[in-house]
């Protein structure tokens, strides 16, 4: 075997030009390769990051058919077993009661439609960044205060003012009607306009004095320390909770939209990398067979010496395999240093690209990821389809006879 390797390494560098360009080849594959998964995985991570903690959580308890159809009628009993199942599990990091309902909201003359949320400011606070995105004024400190925070879109809208009252309209749990009046204590700017033109914060408990909704919430958002402890705490949450006949779902299940949209966005990149891999295939089986063709005189004569045909095989598939693993490991090392400069350095878009990726609710900015799988996904990729792309030239030298070896010209 000892032998055979230093054959195999000695033939590669019979002919340096043919072997650097293919070693080149593989390279660049696999650099692109990883850096672009990299990449495009950074920035699902990024943005879903972005997504859950600004609001959603990485988690909700809602009623069964809340998702499909939501209603003040399809709600969560916010009560003492509920917390204890969420206070229970050490993967859950905070979470937080919230009531989401419609209404009008009134200033002078103005009236428009609005999307009601009813929080409680201190756990909110911990469990989600939505009150960092404050623009103007302040948050109010209580949940029973009668203060509100708007979209910064709605207050224009509204041609009214920080500190101005409003009065909101709304029907309630048991069908009345319900209004009152709140003093606007600052805007939001969540980053989506659309949510921004409508949305009003209150107090969770005004709100359930408002809408006749007590001891409910429309959902309850969970928070983990990140997408990696998502998988354990549904595992461990999922049948306490669904116990109680309520429904336990994930951030891809509240936003089915956001998913659908990185599935989308992968399948493009997954497409782009199999072209990328079937040309570089091709290139290797092209190489590799002029390579095992030029010799077959040198084949022959082995051959007729006395080398059997499996050591043969064996010297030409470890040529083959010494190319692609010192490609894959160079290509490797520099999609590493792309990756981790571009970890600590993402690429951020101003201008019209800010406002078109703001419109979708994404971040504008690239990040990657040095995430193993990453690269070790990619590498096998490449490695297993060169290693199929070989087989033609493998089979062309295991059918090699002595005579005919020698005789080619």
């Amino acid at each position: 075997m000892k032998l055979l390797l230093k054959l195999a390494w000695r033939n590669i560098w019979r002919n340096r030009r043919r072997s650097i360009i293919t070693i080149t080849t593989i390279t660049f594959a696999v650099m692109l390769s990883v850096t672009m998964r990299g990449v495009q995985l950074g920035t699902y991570e990024v943005n879903i990051r972005h997504v859950v903690e600004v609001f959603s959580g990485y988690m909700q308890i809602q009623h069964p058919g809340y998702q499909s159809n939501p209603s003040l009628q399809k709600n969560v009993r916010y009560d003492a077993a509920i917390r204890e199942i969420l206070d229970a599990e050490p993967l859950v990091t905070s979470y937080t009661p919230r009531i989401a309902a419609d209404g009008l909201v009134s200033f002078g003359e103005n009236s428009l439609g609005a999307a009601m949320i009813g929080i409680d400011p201190q756990r909110e606070a911990r469990t989600s960044q939505m009150m960092s995105r404050i623009n103007e004024g302040s948050l109010f400190e209580s949940d029973t205060s009668l203060s509100v925070v708007v979209g910064y879109k709605l207050l224009q809208n509204l041609k009214a003012a920080i500190g101005d009252e409003i009065v909101v309209l709304a029907q309630g749990y048991d069908g009345s009607l319900g209004n009152m009046k709140f003093r606007i204590s600052g805007t939001v700017k969540t980053g989506s306009p659309e949510f921004d033109g409508i949305a009003v914060f209150m107090g969770l408990k005004s709100a359930q004095d408002l809408l006749a909704f007590y001891g409910r919430a429309s959902v309850v958002a969970i928070m983990v320390d990140g997408l990696r402890d998502l998988p354990d705490a549904y595992d461990r949450l999922k049948e306490p909770i669904e116990s109680s006949n309520h429904a336990l779902l994930r951030w891809n299940e509240v936003m089915p939209d956001l998913q659908q949209a990185i599935d989308l966005d992968n399948i493009s990149g997954i497409l782009f990398l199999g072209i990328l891999v079937i040309v570089v295939a091709f290139g290797i089986t092209n190489t590799v067979l002029m390579s095992v063709t030029e010799r077959f005189r040198e084949f022959g004569i082995t051959l007729s010496i006395g080398m059997p045909q499996s050591t043969l095989l064996s010297l030409v598939l470890l040529e083959s395999l010494m190319i692609m693993l010192i490609g894959t490991l160079i290509g490797n090392m520099f999609a590493a240093g792309v990756n981790y400069y571009i970890v600590q350095n993402p690429i951020v878009f101003g201008g019209d690209f800010e406002a078109i990726y703001a419109e979708y609710g994404f971040l504008p900015r690239i990040e990657s990821t040095m995430r193993p799988s990453v690269f070790v996904n990619s590498t096998l990729s490449i490695l297993g389809v060169s290693l199929l792309a070989i087989i033609y030239p493998l089979v062309k030298v295991f059918k090699l006879e002595p005579l005919k070896g020698i005789r080619y010209t």
